[in-house]
């Protein structure tokens, strides 16, 4: 029987389990699958025979060059592309790789952001093979996922401290199930990204110089439709763009990536792609691919993948949910059962998670910050930057009644009749979902929505691993502590008073009302940093880093290079984002303004020839002609204060000064051109507006 499409492409760029027992010998395959599934370290005495099967599948496959694959710190992926071509030594050539080139490579490490670890007169660094990420062809060339650490060994990219943050949760998570009898060989991470993304006409983005190059619109004032009839959001998905999504299915598939859920997002041109959760590094190395592949194909089509976490103002922004689990030899550590109350081991887990997220809500704020997300988050279904947790309607009343000594009792789920008999009865959840929790509980697992499309989700899971790492220690030692009681009355104990004690980030309301924001977070203590510089700079905490060098996840240079590079990135976006806006004023909105004024005046002028008078159109002449002055005015004063940032060394007092001076000043000039759109004839309008970008046949 022949194999459907699907089944028969699964992969096939990928050097899978099924390659490896092809094509490696039986001691080199158990030892290598041993690395794999229980994180064994690493032979190094086999890498020669792996190398040479990668090398000879992937001259099967058409490859001729191989990379080292990793992430920097720019939060996408770099890579340097070698041919497999030797010379013989008698004018003819052989196709080699070998174990050294596997397992290690040495790309320049002073040219990507490395927050001071490396002055440019040290140029070493090194990529080092990462065997638990599948190698695989894109583009011809064979991709060998990798960390990348300095030449003294720091890490230099997001990667490494996220394979840290592994080893030390299962680590402690381990300690955990053993007081509970289990001895699991492998506690993992699971990690299911939910990407938004807009897809738009290429030609439109080409007369876009700020889509071009900051990501988003500078400019433009609010659609004559928006989202607001909600039409948009799983509907019929447009023949362009649906071809789109079958060509990235397709290519996804044959890479292994399990692209799983496709459809239109809220915002007109908004979509989403969701795949089925995979190993936590393994998920988030699929999803950069994911992204890249995004880009590449929409161009197929004559379209545009934006990834920004806020293209156009007045509609929805783009997140990346980090939908976030714990497994243990496969099982779910997070699945509450029907009786989560009776559910010890899942309690534990639990106010783990909770007391995590309190402690250390300040660090999953600064994961995610970036000049894009402060667009995004405290609307358009966005949470705000408050830090807090949503369990529900199932699990609430459970927690509730455990700090008041009461007796815990979870809701039944329900069977809801829907009056018509040719319709079956639905079972409803016992968990609803709140889409302005950033924390949010959704049946066996927790989706941090903090995290903006652009996000590498390595940064805010290095943070919610370590955090619950540490928890899990916490646990332990509190057992351990009291090892003459009964072991299922100290945990128990170790519950209750852990819900107590963090009850303040338990929230089940709407995170977007003011009375929350303004009042109720700020009488509970929790903080609100509502701009990046503020959320960056616990990267320089001492208790935080404390908190990573214990778990040797990050050390006090890496934190330190880690605030000064993500500082410096910050500064660096909106100096092009103001750059390009006195670039637009200047080049394109001013004189096409002054354009449509003109010939408005000459028309104006003939017809007073004849006698014909227009109070309506002087009036407009008038308004364009005070307007080309604001807006050459408001540009004046951006470039000014744009080259007044070069005066500040400091990255934190640079940040400051952009977020206080430089961003109010860009505001005033996006209002002062975004006044006269609508009043500036179409045909004068030097680029394509908001009506004609985000509705496209």
């Amino acid at each position: 029987m022949a194999k459907d499409k699907v089944s028969a492409e699964w992969g096939e760029l990928l050097f899978d389990d099924a390659d490896m027992q092809e094509r490696l010998s039986r001691p080199t395959y158990k030892k290598l699958r041993r690395v794999i599934e229980y994180g064994e370290p690493l032979d190094l005495d086999i890498a020669n025979e792996v190398a040479h099967a990668m090398k000879e599948w992937a001259l099967e496959k058409g490859a001729t060059h191989f990379t080292h694959w990793f992430q920097p710190l720019t939060g996408i992926t770099s890579e340097k592309h070698d041919s497999f071509l030797t010379l013989n030594g008698n004018d003819s050539i052989l196709m080699a790789f070998s174990g050294k080139e596997l397992v290690q490579g040495e790309p320049d490490a002073s040219s990507f952001p490395n927050g001071g670890l490396r002055a440019t007169f040290e140029a070493r660094g090194y990529t080092v093979w990462d065997p638990i990420s599948p190698a695989f062809i894109k583009d011809e060339v064979l991709c060998i996922p990798t960390a990348f650490i300095s030449y003294t060994g720091e890490a230099l990219d997001k990667k490494t401290p996220l394979l840290r943050s592994q080893v030390a949760l299962e680590e402690q998570a381990k300690r955990v199930l053993n007081l509970f009898g289990r001895t699991p060989r492998r506690v993992i991470t699971t990690i299911g990204p939910e990407q938004e993304y807009f897809l738009i006409k290429e030609e439109d983005y080409l007369a876009r110089p700020d889509l071009r190059l900051t990501g988003r619109t500078l400019f433009g004032c609010p659609p004559i439709k928006g989202q607001e009839l909600e039409e948009h959001y799983f509907g019929a998905i447009r023949p362009t763009v649906n071809e789109f999504m079958k060509e990235l299915d397709d290519e996804l598939w044959k890479l292994g990536v399990p692209a799983k859920t496709k459809h239109n997002e809220v915002a007109p041109c908004q979509h989403e792609l969701a795949p089925i959760f995979e190993h936590g590094s393994v998920a988030i190395d699929n999803n950069l691919l994911t992204m890249e592949k995004m880009k590449l194909l929409a161009s197929h089509h004559g379209l545009v993948c934006l990834q920004h976490e806020k293209p156009f103002e007045y509609v929805n922004g783009s997140g990346k949910h980090d939908n976030w689990s714990l497994s243990a030899d496969g099982k779910n550590l997070l699945e509450p059962g029907p009786h989560p109350e009776d559910n010890l081991q899942f309690l534990v887990f639990l106010a783990c998670l909770v007391a995590a997220v309190d402690e250390h809500a300040d660090l999953l704020r600064m994961s995610v910050a970036s000049a894009g997300n402060d667009h995004r988050l405290g609307a358009n279904e966005a949470p705000p930057a408050i830090v807090s947790v949503f369990l529900g309607d199932a699990l609430s009343p459970v927690v509730e009644a455990l700090i008041n000594k009461e007796h815990a009792e979870a809701s039944e789920r329900e069977l809801m009749d829907l009056g018509v008999p040719q319709l079956p009865a639905v079972l409803r959840d016992n968990t609803d979902r709140n889409r302005t929790s950033p924390f949010a509980f959704t049946g066996n697992k927790f989706e941090f929505r903090m995290p903006g499309s652009r996000q590498n989700l390595a940064d805010p899971n290095v943070v919610l691993n370590t955090a619950v790492a540490e928890q899990c220690e916490r646990f332990v030692d509190y057992v351990a502590d009291r090892s003459d009681e009964d072991f299922t009355t100290v945990a128990m104990r170790f519950v209750r008073h852990t819900f107590r004690d963090h009850q303040r980030v338990i929230f089940n309301g709407n995170g977007y009302s003011t009375e929350w924001q303004e009042e109720e977070a700020i009488r509970r203590g929790l903080p609100n940093l509502r701009t990046t510089p503020e959320a960056l700079v616990s990267l320089l905490d001492a208790d935080n880093i404390a908190l990573f060098e214990k778990y040797g996840v990050l050390s006090e240079t890496e934190m330190h290079a880690r605030y000064v590079a993500k500082a410096e990135q910050y500064a660096k976006l909106l100096n092009i984002e103001a750059r390009c806006m006195v670039d637009m004023a200047r080049r394109l909105y001013v004189p096409a303004i002054s354009s449509y004024a003109g010939d408005l005046a000459t028309s104006v002028a003939a017809r007073a020839d004849l006698g014909v008078s227009s109070p309506t159109e002087k009036a407009l002449i008038t308004t364009l002609a005070k307007g080309i002055d604001a807006i050459w005015g408001l540009a004046d004063e951006l470039e000014k204060v744009n080259d007044n940032a070069r005066t500040f060394e400091d990255p934190g007092e640079l940040d400051n000064y952009y977020r206080d001076e430089v961003i109010p000043v860009m505001n005033s000039l996006r209002e002062a051109v975004d006044t006269l759109e609508p009043v500036v004839g179409d045909e004068w309008w030097p680029v394509p507006t908001y009506n004609k970008i985000l509705y496209y046949a």
